[in-house]
């Protein structure tokens, strides 16, 4: 799993000697003290680990079809997480007792993976997230220090387009959330007696080790939507995709999601004439030369996960807050008669079982889709049909009398 695997707090005191080290508290009233952030452990394959809950392994790889090539990176990014390499730490102090309100706090930013600073005799509470970097410049996510020094809060605003499907709060979508992973620990008690710390006599210092764990706060979802028998009928997309009733908002200290439910825009991007053999002709022993020929329109989504939701913190004896939301994908694409059709597809149960990120596969066989005859015409919902493929969904597409326009 994603998580600073120790963070090291490390008190320097000048030794009375060496055979008989005893520091001379007395004359201290306050500790020097170091702290090392150790390097994030990043791999999708772990992290998303299903196992646990659903008692089989999710190999992911094994369903994603779309790829991810240069233009990829070079348009949205790396596919998986990426090493935060500056971070944000916020120290509280509660005096001598522990886990109280919070009504100061210390500020710092660290600069690859260790922090030296001095700390008063008490307890402590430490929050520690990541900078945020982006390609553009540009960041979306929003940290509110402001309310309570209690918690901080990450939340993103909303953009310029329309989001009409489950949506009853917002009419507008929200930019997606970038990587954003965050550690909180609370009561670290230093004491004069240096209780819980073990002497290091190789560097002469005193070193207590705390166990907090740097882990995602948003979950990274690939779609795709895989093209089949399309002959050049379906040409490409306009790039907008939308998923519907995520969370607006985390808090950090916590990694719970906030209760409101909105829709996060993201990017796509097609690509023709890509290889195919679904997972169960792969499990049947298929080869790459067995492969169909399909078009896919893909992308990579980022989000603050489901509302209410601790996705990092989900297991077998622990419930899931009921997911009272539906999760709706919607895309826009143009046809060859250069006519273009808002596409909708219901992901519910796909989201709720990869409550922390994943793949999410729609299959459309374009023989089944009515091609418009006017712009923003012959819009349609899909319906879900489960097949045992290890997790691929069909669609069976119902037509519908009422128009999808696109998005304004």
């Amino acid at each position: 799993m994603m998580k600073l695997r120790h963070l090291y707090i490390v008190i320097l005191f000048p030794l009375l000697s060496a055979c008989a080290p005893e520091p001379p508290l007395h004359l201290y009233d306050e500790g020097d003290v170091e702290m090392d952030l150790p390097v994030v452990d990043l791999d999708l394959q772990v992290y998303w680990d299903y196992s646990m809950v659903y008692g089989v392994n999710y190999d992911w790889k094994a369903e994603w079809y779309y790829g991810w090539d240069d233009e990829d990176r070079e348009l949205f990014g790396e596919l998986g997480y990426v090493e935060p390499t500056i971070f944000n730490l916020r120290r509280y102090y509660t005096g001598d007792r522990p886990n109280q309100p919070h009504t100061t706090v210390r500020q710092s930013t660290v600069q690859g993976s260790h922090f030296r600073e001095r700390y008063d005799w008490g307890y402590w509470d430490i929050l520690c997230w990541n900078d945020i970097h982006t390609l553009d410049g540009i960041q979306s996510l929003i940290f509110d220090e402001e309310t309570s020094l209690d918690y901080v809060t990450a939340y993103t605003n909303q953009t310029m387009h329309s989001s009409r499907y489950n949506a009853p709060k917002y009419t507008h979508s929200f930019y997606a959330p970038e990587p954003l992973f965050a550690a909180y620990e609370q009561g670290i008690e230093i004491n004069r007696n240096l209780d819980g710390f073990v002497y290091n006599p190789e560097e002469n210092v005193w070193v207590r080790t705390l166990n907090m764990e740097l882990l995602p706060l948003t979950y990274i979802y690939l779609t795709q939507i895989i093209l089949h028998n399309n002959r050049g009928r379906i040409v490409s997309t306009d790039g907008s995709g939308n998923l519907s009733g995520m969370a607006r908002s985390t808090v950090l200290n916590t990694g719970r999601a906030g209760t409101d439910a909105i829709t996060v825009a993201y990017t796509t991007r097609m690509k023709n004439d890509v290889p195919y053999v679904s997972y169960a002709q792969t499990t049947a022993g298929a080869s790459t030369q067995d492969a169909e020929r399909v078009d896919i329109i893909g992308g990579r989504l980022m989000t603050f996960g489901i509302p209410e939701l601790d996705a990092n913190r989900v297991s077998p004896r622990s419930e899931m807050v009921p997911d009272n939301h539906r999760h709706y994908l919607d895309i826009n694409v143009q046809f060859q008669n250069g006519m273009d059709s808002t596409m909708v597809f219901d992901v519910t149960d796909q989201v709720r079982r990869r409550y922390k990120g994943g793949v999410l596969t729609i299959e459309l066989d374009v023989d089944d889709i009515p091609i418009p005859q006017r712009p923003g015409g012959s819009g349609f919902d899909a319906t879900v049909l489960e097949v045992e493929d290890g997790g691929t969904h069909v669609f069976d597409l119902t037509r519908r009398k009422r128009v999808l326009r696109k998005p304004e």
